[in-house]
Order: structure tokens, then sequence, then C-alpha cells
């Protein structure tokens, strides 16, 4: 059974940096696109970014790029997200999912990891 666990989430100061971390089972990992999602409160989850299988290249959202990263290590299927200099509006909850090239996501959704930034 695939199994999607996010983890790293936490309080961030605006202007400051976090890591999130996916643990991915279940599936041939290193075959897979893989992305990352988030939900703002009162709104629907949105796509944010995504890593080809290889690790290269990588996508970005408008509101993300420069300055969010995504990496994985397919050896032990593993993806991260780099954020830096966080701001309020990036409060939410991120998900990782397997991503087709038409933008659908594979697999059913983990619980994700909270960001909260805030003063």
């Amino acid at each position: 059974q695939v199994q999607l666990v996010e983890s790293g989430g936490g309080l961030v100061r605006p202007g400051g940096s976090l890591t999130l971390s996916c643990e991915a089972s279940g599936f041939l990992f290193r075959q897979y696109n893989m992305a990352w999602y988030r939900r703002i409160p009162g709104q629907k989850r949105e796509w944010i970014g995504d890593i080809a299988s290889s690790g290269i290249p990588t996508n970005f959202h408008d509101s993300v790029n420069g300055r969010f990263m995504i990496t994985r290590d397919n050896a032990n299927n593993m993806l991260y997200l780099q954020m830096n200099n966080l701001q309020p509006e990036d409060t939410a909850v991120y998900y990782c999912n397997a991503r087709n090239p038409q933008g659908s996501v594979l697999w059913t959704w983990g619980r994700g990891a909270q960001v909260t930034v805030s003063s």
C-alpha cells in the first residue's frame, strides 16, 4: 500500500527557512515525478512545485519560485522541500505526492505537515 508521510513542519518567523521531508513507500519511487502541494487556510489545495524522477529538472509556481527548492533521494525514497524567506502567506499544510505530466496526483494524500509563519 502506498504511504506518503510528511514531516518537518513547525513555526517559523517571517524571513526564516524550513525544510520538509516526505517519506514514500509502496511504489517504485525512483520512477515517478514527485510534487509538493499546499493548502492555505480557506483555499483549495494547490501545486507549488515538482521534480522529475531523476531529480532534474524542477518546476515551481510563481508564488514560491526563487524561494523554494525541491530535492530527492531515490536510494532512500525521500523527497524534500527547502523553503527560504518564508512569509505569513506561506502558512499552510504541505503535502507531497506523485504527479503525472497532466498535473494529476497518483496516490492517496498523506496527512501533510503544518507550516506556520508568524512573528
